[in-house]
């Protein structure tokens, strides 16, 4: 029954934690399979216009959506009530995995192609593009915002009761959920987003934004791993079937938020390096075109020149020579 919540039987493994065990408010899963339909339906109106769309956005926001579904629609979300590592998993998949796989499926620029700017897509159109130019979305997309929003998530929910007092019902734990996705989603959307944004940041800018977040995990991770007791009430009596220590479980949500962070900030970073490189080439061959037209065209002009000092000079027409006239 949706909001009654239901905790697995058995210890936690791989398997276990990977059986179909649905949620009590499945709010997250039902977004990922709903987000997926709508992509798949986008690409397919793109692809009518004789329009095409590349295969691996629509690969990478659907595994995007599959993440979603799985980390948060699986029995892992009931063992992330009780074991610190499971609902470590699911923060560190629902804010720094699923956000860039779905920015990079590119959907705000498929909502803008794929929308017919007619009847009820016109009065779509006119909201998205509202909302994405509206003073809210300069400040929650600013990165004097988005990097403490990233910030409160780690350290300002783990180390104080502000966890304690958010996980302690399945509403605060889905909530909790929906907050990592969020600030996600904001932090990764100047970064990678290649649609319309209220502000674009250059490139340089974006380069310090993944360079402030990179560290946050293994610090941490550190914390977690070193702290002699559990840091949560949330976690500190599992089940005691479960033959889980609260405080070794915790060493490895914090192992997690090293090992697990690091490779994915590392592979943003080298797409990010690779879209860097191309807008530099680009800029440059801009500028190369630049200085190549106005070098014609100062070229054409200083021939007009030499034509008009080149010209014999015309003689008075009704007027003869001096010689003429005597």
């Amino acid at each position: 029954m949706i909001g009654e919540l239901v905790l697995p039987t058995t210890p936690p493994s791989l398997s276990t934690m990977l059986a179909w065990l649905p949620p009590p408010v499945p709010l997250l899963p039902v977004a990922a399979i709903g987000l997926a339909v709508w992509y798949l339906l986008a690409v397919r109106v793109v692809r009518a216009k004789g329009r095409t769309w590349p295969w691996t956005r629509t690969t990478s926001f659907l595994a995007g959506c599959l993440a979603l579904a799985a980390v948060t629609g699986l029995a892992i979300d009931s063992y992330g009530y009780r074991l610190f590592s499971a609902f470590m998993f699911q923060h560190l998949t629902l804010s720094i995995l699923v956000p860039p796989l779905l920015v990079l499926g590119g959907p705000g620029r498929l909502l803008l192609r794929s929308t017919p700017h007619h009847g009820v897509g016109r009065w779509v159109l006119i909201a998205a593009l509202s909302g994405l130019r509206c003073r809210v979305s300069r400040i929650v997309l600013n990165p004097g915002f988005t990097i403490p929003v990233f910030l409160l998530s780690y350290y300002g929910l783990y180390l104080s009761n502000l966890f304690d007092a958010a996980a302690a019902s399945v509403a605060g734990h889905v909530a909790l959920q929906v907050f990592f996705l969020v600030s996600g989603l904001l932090f990764i959307l100047p970064i990678l987003s290649t649609g319309p944004m209220p502000v674009r940041q250059s490139n340089l800018g974006r380069f310090f934004d993944i360079f402030v977040e990179m560290p946050l995990h293994v610090f941490i991770g550190v914390i977690l791993m070193m702290a002699p007791r559990a840091l949560t009430e949330t976690f500190a009596n599992p089940p005691v079937s479960w033959n889980v220590d609260p405080v070794a479980d915790q060493g490895v949500a914090g192992a997690l938020a090293w090992s697990y962070g690091e490779p994915v900030a590392v592979l943003t970073t080298l797409i990010f390096a690779i879209r860097w490189r191309r807008d530099e080439e680009s800029e440059s061959a801009k500028r190369e075109a630049d200085v190549e037209r106005d070098a014609a065209e100062l070229a054409a002009y200083n021939a007009f020149l030499r034509g008009l000092h080149e010209q014999p000079p015309r003689s008075t027409p009704g007027r003869g020579t001096s010689d003429e006239r005597g």
